[in-house]
């Protein structure tokens, strides 16, 4: 059984399942998943619980199994909690997992939870899963995209009675919001929280958000990826500061940005030769947003022009090896955001592949 996070709510209202798996990368919701059912628990008498977090090889599945036949003193139903936060148990734990699926449905005295992160399709074919999905429900909880974070924020600040002011005023207030906590869920809900402390029920002024919501953002070089290639020079900038006052790699980052510069280049040479354009992404491992991404990039950047941006990215590579080029910054993170810049206004929507002459100087 699957069940959508927003309608895990109302499902608990009901009957309870004999096993609960929720699944996910973001901390925050799968925090509030599992709290939800461990609540509804207690409510229906599985006063007890225990906790084993399955953390490495040398875990002795054998206690689980132990903990999930055994009884409390002071409870005669428990919960039984399994973390395992690699999302894989190994040969002993998958073995363990299923003895605990098929014992589930004949154990009244314990509900099994098991907290896993986000899962692939290979270890969602496994035995174990199939096991567990089969004895009880599934709880996958998705990660809030940047274009789902201003509905996410509004919606949380109306639960606690608030909202923000109609019009450009709103729309200026949440996207100050997104921001400052791109990336960090968490820190997302606090200031949330905060803004319900500070002031009361209500409409939100841009001012009174400002004041009270810290920057609090965290980037990784995947966002930055998406938001280099969606033609976001803004955005682009201030990740860019964040990973490099984060401590992030130069090496990184750089791999990043030419890994989209390199599939830029293989798949216009791709369908150059003829290779139709779904083929041509497969081949270069482009899928997923990235995929929608490049498909929209494609026809603003001609093949002369992703040579020379390859061939820029070489030249930064060395800039951060320590070679200096006369064309870029001798820092690595400023040669870093004017390669980012350069891809970035290429790729953004309304460019043309011809560029104006203002810009033939520009060492791409």
């Amino acid at each position: 059984m699957q069940i959508n996070p927003a309608e895990l709510s109302r499902h608990l209202q009901g009957a309870l399942q004999p096993l609960y798996m929720v699944c996910g990368n973001e901390p925050l919701l799968l925090q509030e998943a599992a709290d939800a059912i461990r609540a509804a628990a207690r409510a229906a008498g599985f006063g007890a619980r225990s906790v084993h977090v399955a953390s490495g090889a040398r875990f002795d599945w054998s206690e689980v199994l132990a903990a999930s036949q055994s009884l409390n003193l002071f409870a005669d139903r428990q919960l039984l909690e399994i973390r395992i936060p690699s999302g894989k148990p190994g040969k002993a734990g998958s073995d363990a997992l299923q003895q605990l699926a098929a014992a589930a449905a004949g154990n009244a005295a314990t509900l099994t939870l098991v907290l896993l992160p986000q899962l692939d399709q290979r270890t969602r074919a496994t035995a174990w899963f199939a096991a567990l999905a089969k004895a009880g429900a599934i709880v996958s909880v998705a990660s809030i995209g940047r274009n789902q974070l201003p509905g996410w924020i509004a919606q949380r600040l109306a639960a606690q009675g608030q909202r923000v002011a109609d019009g450009a005023e709103g729309q200026r207030t949440l996207q100050f919001f997104v921001d400052r906590v791109e990336g960090n869920l968490l820190a997302a809900h606090q200031e949330i929280q905060k803004l319900g402390l500070l002031y009361p029920p209500g409409v939100l002024r841009w001012e009174q958000v400002r004041q009270s919501v810290l920057d609090v953002a965290r980037y990784d070089v995947f966002e930055l990826s998406h938001a280099v290639l969606g033609g976001e020079p803004g955005r682009v900038l201030r990740m860019l500061d964040g990973l490099q006052a984060e401590g992030a790699s130069p090496v990184l980052v750089h791999w990043s940005l030419a890994d989209d510069i390199q599939a830029l280049v293989h798949v216009k040479a791709a369908m150059a030769a003829g290779t139709p354009l779904p083929m041509a992404l497969r081949q270069n491992r482009v899928w997923g947003p990235r995929e929608r991404l490049i498909e929209r990039v494609l026809p603003r950047i001609s093949e002369r022009r992703a040579v020379r941006l390859l061939r820029a990215a070489h030249q930064v590579d060395g800039v951060i090896k320590g070679l200096h080029h006369p064309r870029w910054p001798a820092d690595p993170w400023q040669a870093l955001a004017r390669l980012a810049i350069v891809l970035c206004r290429q790729c953004r929507p309304g460019h043309l592949q011809r560029q104006p002459a203002a810009h033939q100087a520009h060492p791409v």
